[in-house]
């Protein structure tokens, strides 16, 4: 497991009882995950210090109840990195800290090439990725189906002062535009996605990980530079190893491009304890 133990604005106070107490800068959030399965906290007095805390609703989805005055929107920081925290419907801030272990391969990955990279970040979200590869010196070219998604990445590079380096910001479907980047003939030496379970595209395209996940990858193929660095698969799919992205990666890309392929779970790790909180999993293939 990758874990990702260089923060000093975020930290796993605790987790007990299906719930994690998560320090973000100067607040104090209670949030549901689903991986804590056991029921004993092990620091009881810090639950005491909440300021916001998510309740989930019987009918699906929930609402935040803030305890104390919590602003629209704050910001924290990993290493010359900035974020704007937000608290968001379904009981997410904008911001996924177990993926920092991905930014430093990223950034020292690209770094290490000493060439121009040009980055393809698909179901970009907020832009963690993004904002790594403009900090290394890539090119970048953010996707994501979501206007709002991209309006708040746009907040992020500004905030981290990577406004003057080259990113494009584009609000669709990812499948639709890698088959119009193919059809332009646009070539990019390192890929990065970030695909949900299920989703809906710019234009109500469904997405379903199960059955769109490989016939993207292969498109993905097409756009690959003649030299690429790396290809990162993250996922949050329930049930899915991460042996399934590493089987992807060997028959696609590693076919194309010979490389290392490499897959496993990322995590956070719990202050004062030696409890680590699984988080997702991903599947790498780089060039040897």
């Amino acid at each position: 497991m990758k874990i990702s133990k260089d923060w000093e604005d975020y930290e796993i106070l605790d987790m007990a009882d299906g719930r994690k107490l998560e320090r973000w800068g100067k607040y104090i959030l209670d949030r549901p995950d689903p991986q804590i399965v056991w029921k004993e906290k092990s620091f009881d007095k810090k639950w005491n210090k909440v300021d916001a805390k998510y309740i989930r609703s019987n009918k699906g989805g929930g609402h935040w109840e803030n305890i104390s005055d919590i602003p629209q929107s704050w910001q924290v920081k990993y290493k010359n990195l900035t974020f704007n925290i937000k608290q968001m419907g379904f009981k997410h801030t904008g911001l996924f800290p177990e993926q920092a272990v991905n930014w430093d391969y990223m950034i020292n990955k690209i770094k290490l090439s000493n060439r121009k990279i040009k980055v393809l970040n698909l179901f970009a979200y907020t832009g963690g990725a993004t904002l790594a590869c403009l900090y290394a010196g890539a090119d970048v070219v953010h996707v994501d189906s979501s206007k709002g998604m991209v309006s708040w990445a746009k907040e992020n590079i500004i905030s981290s002062n990577l406004e003057d380096k080259y990113v494009r910001l584009i609000v669709d479907d990812c499948i639709k535009f890698v088959k119009r980047e193919i059809r332009r003939g646009n070539k990019y030496d390192a890929i990065v996605m970030d695909p949900p379970s299920y989703g809906r595209g710019a234009n109500g395209e469904v997405w379903n990980i199960e059955e769109n996940l490989f016939p993207l990858i292969k498109l993905c193929e097409e756009v690959l530079s003649d030299n690429p660095l790396f290809f990162l698969i993250n996922s949050y799919t329930t049930g899915m190893s991460s042996k399934v992205l590493e089987n992807i990666l060997n028959i696609t890309v590693n076919k194309k491009c010979k490389g290392k392929v490499s897959s496993g779970e990322v995590g956070l790790p719990m202050t004062d304890s030696n409890l680590v909180l699984p988080c997702g999993i991903y599947g790498l293939w780089e060039d040897e």
